[in-house]
């Protein structure tokens, strides 16, 4: 059974096109490093007037979806997108986990 993960990043100001350009396409090495990991149905939307991002993410168990973080990919993925979007010393984005609360499938 899939995991249903939801959280919110944002971007910074301005670079809203850029983030864009920059996920279209991703690298297909990171492509592959999530798939590889049990993600599938991954969908990042924007909301322009506060510059959030809401991604949502099915997964087959939480400590492979943990283990992308320490991929090379990953790391440089983030390097990537630090200057577009808040990041965490370590270049991973900022991000506020959501606890689901409903689900009609």
């Amino acid at each position: 059974m899939k995991i249903r993960k939801a959280f919110l990043m944002s971007v910074n100001a301005g670079a809203e096109e850029e983030y864009i350009k920059r996920h279209n396409p991703i690298w297909p090495d990171l492509e592959q490093v999530l798939k590889t990991h049990g993600v599938s149905n991954y969908s990042i939307f924007f909301e322009a007037e506060t510059h959030r991002l809401f991604a949502y993410a099915e997964i087959e168990d939480e400590d492979q979806w943990a283990a992308i973080a320490s991929t090379q990919v990953c790391q440089k993925w983030w390097q990537h997108m630090a200057e577009v979007m808040p990041s965490h010393t370590d270049c991973s984005p900022l991000s506020t986990p959501l606890r689901e609360v409903f689900h009609l499938a």
